[in-house]
């Protein structure tokens, strides 16, 4: 077994471990089915050894539809794409607004300070509002509707009334650039698109006018037949932004076109495409990733109600831009009668203080975020209990990246008895497969087992699983599932889709992340990126294990980034470790070697970079993750030009230098003896 489970430490058991809805619904599946299911692990392995538990799901949340399935799978175009619930037409919107009553359903806020309420039924009147004026403007069936919008209950209207249409929805955040938007934008050819003009981030204002009329320029082209502009916000008053451009109509005067029918729900195929998602773009063109309404359906409320325990008493706070996945994937909820919660602005403005009173003056029971929040937090020497009781939390979900060792322990020191869950899931499936399960015990650094429905596995590089070895390897998922996409849009061979996922392992997904099992807790540990793995010397190992050994430096390094370098004449990987110093201090031979001692002591003298550089900074992508295969094709001597969604790609520059690894170190030490 990896010596990196030798000390797995229990950081929490369940007090009632029976009080979950997933233990609810194991009970169900075995009074239903006359099995004696005993656990999780036996309800995980039903769920992957027969396709009746999509049928379990269908019953158990009482999926709304018109026309019953014929069967629950049949082959598809190919092996590893079936044909779910076959015959069987409903809508999604239709489904996650089931509710329709005086109970909260949206909780909208702003960094501003504006908090907004929106019931049941005040959603269900906005949705329909919203569609009657789609319908009006000639959106029908399979067009597309995008937006460059705000985390705001507009989005979410203009999403859900767009697949109550039958159209499919494309979100994008403000944030991001004019040509990356086109990137992508630019694949699908909206009908109709939705604009914030103005955004606040903390505390700065700014006018996405120009922007705006580049887009619209940039689509018109291209079939964009009306540009909704959403009314910028001076002074705590609403002022709609002219209109520049032909297409280019206020929200008010576009909403007037609606002809006040009521709303109705498109009858559709269960694998109806809803959503269109993108690839982060980091090494190529992003690929636009399709997804369809009864897979996301079933997965979202399984994942919400199993992973989160939602249900109508519950307030789901998920800090996400509508360019994240987990975006999408929050709106299920409510078909939970979960109240959510949607913030538009930084999650530490005014400062991380005002960020926790707004948790608990909101009564959030679970809050969804990523490890980049809690670094900060911990960074601040902020005691969370000193800043409010968090009487309602009760979980804490982390997505984004993996969650170490030392982050694991002092979340759960921090906020107490809460139920704390890292999520490994991904864009490609708009969804997980690893999660939390409510009723295991946590043990620091792992995530607590497989998704249900999920038949992963770890294989090495010739195909056999090592997960029972505790032994590092690919995560892999072998068995058809509704959640995988229905395509590449455009890609209408299915050839990229074929390569990208069922190249290296046929017939198994295989999403190029490096992962470990611990066999004595069935708990997995995330290693990073199988594309930028470690492997000098044929040890495999990945980054994420040498930044959990350095997040204990917290506070003396800002940062760091490991990568391998292999350039055409190195017959061997090498690894360096770039750093980030705070302000005014150095990467001396005394931290260096202080550095060393830790990667020894924590997990093995193999794991030692050949190098550690000091860098200016670590380059990120839009959604808070390091940019590691960008660096390593840098320092290996390859050409690489930026993506967009690289947030400060300036600092790319500085890595070519490191090319030369003969010169940078001798540089490096020169400027060393200097400073000395």
């Amino acid at each position: 077994m990896d010596s990196r489970f030798s000390q797995s430490r229990l950081i929490r058991t369940p007090k009632d471990p029976r009080s979950s809805r997933v233990e609810a619904f194991r009970v169900w599946v075995n009074t239903r089915h006359g099995l004696g299911l005993q656990n999780y692990q036996e309800l995980h392995n039903y769920s992957v050894t027969d396709y009746t538990f999509w049928q379990d799901l269908w019953h158990y949340f009482n999926i709304t539809y018109s026309v019953p399935p014929t069967a629950i799978v049949k082959e598809g175009r190919l092996p590893e794409l079936r044909t779910w619930f076959p015959g069987a037409r409903l809508n999604y919107a239709e489904n996650v607004l089931r509710f329709n009553g005086d109970n909260i359903a949206v909780t909208a806020a702003r960094e501003t300070g504006h908090v907004a309420h929106y019931s049941f039924r005040e959603l269900r009147r906005m949705v329909g509002e919203m569609a009657a004026a789609m319908r009006a403007n000639g959106v029908r069936v399979g067009d597309r509707v995008a937006a460059v919008i705000t985390n705001s209950v507009e989005a979410l209207v203009v999403a859900l009334a767009t697949i109550s249409i039958g159209a499919v929805f494309s979100s994008m955040a403000p944030d991001m650039g004019p040509q990356a938007i086109l990137d992508r934008y630019g694949q699908v050819k909206p009908k109709l698109m939705f604009f914030d003009t103005e955004v606040v981030y903390a505390g700065k204002t700014s006018d996405l006018t120009q922007n705006v009329l580049e887009i619209v320029h940039g689509l018109f082209s291209d079939g964009l037949r009306r540009a909704v502009l959403l009314p910028s916000t001076k002074n705590g008053k609403e002022v709609a932004m002219p209109s520049t451009h032909p297409v280019c109509q206020s929200l008010a005067d576009f909403l007037k076109s609606g002809d006040g029918r009521p709303l109705e729900f498109e009858q559709l195929p269960f694998d109806h495409p809803i959503f269109i998602v993108y690839s982060s773009g980091t090494t190529g063109p992003p690929k636009c990733i399709v997804h369809c309404a009864g897979g996301l359906l079933l997965n979202g409320m399984k994942e919400g109600a199993f992973a989160s325990n939602l249900s109508q008493d519950q307030c789901f706070y998920q800090y996400t831009t509508t360019g994240w996945v987990v975006w999408n994937t929050t709106i299920p909820a409510l078909a939970c009668g979960t109240r959510i919660v949607l913030y538009d602005g930084s999650p530490f403005a005014p400062d991380i203080r005002s960020a926790l009173k707004f948790i608990n003056d909101q009564g959030v029971t679970v809050w969804g975020t990523s490890p980049r929040f809690f670094v900060e937090l911990r960074a601040s020497s902020i005691k969370p209990s000193e800043v409010a009781p968090f009487e309602a939390l009760q979980t804490i979900a982390c997505a984004g990246s993996p969650l170490t060792v030392p982050m694991f322990e002092w979340i759960q020191e921090a906020f107490g008895d809460v139920y704390l869950f890292s999520i490994y899931g991904c864009t490609d499936i708009c969804g997980g497969f690893l999660t939390g399960v409510p009723n295991l015990p946590t043990h620091a650094g792992e995530i607590h087992g497989k998704a249900l429905g999920m038949a992963v596995e770890i294989f090495d590089d010739l195909g056999e699983s090592v997960e029972d070895a505790g032994v590092p390897g690919e995560l892999v998922c072998t068995r058809p599932h509704p959640v995988m996409p229905l395509g590449f849009w455009g890609d209408s061979g299915d050839e990229l889709l074929t390569k990208t996922y069922f190249g290296k392992y046929p017939g198994a997904w295989h999403q190029s992340d490096f992962a470990v099992k611990n066999p004595k807790t069935s708990g997995f540990v995330i290693l990073g990126r199988s594309d930028g793995v470690l492997n000098p010397s044929g040890v495999r190992y990945g980054s994420a294990e040498i930044y959990g050994v350095l997040e204990n430096l917290h506070g003396v390094i800002s940062d760091a980034l490991c990568i391998g370098q292999r350039r055409p004449q190195d017959s061997v990987e090498r690894v360096l470790l770039f750093v980030k110093m705070p302000p005014g201090r150095y990467l001396d031979e005394c931290l260096k070697a202080r550095i060393r001692k830790a990667i020894r002591k924590d997990l093995s003298p193999r794991y030692l970079p050949a190098h550690m550089f000091q860098v200016k900074d670590i380059p990120y992508n839009a959604n808070g993750k390091k940019v590691e295969v960008a660096v390593k094709r840098i320092v290996s001597g390859l050409n690489f030009k930026p993506s967009r969604t690289v947030v400060n790609p300036d600092c790319l520059k500085e890595y070519y230098k490191f090319r030369d690894y003969e010169r940078a170190v001798m540089t490096e030490t020169a400027e060393v003896k200097a400073r000395l």
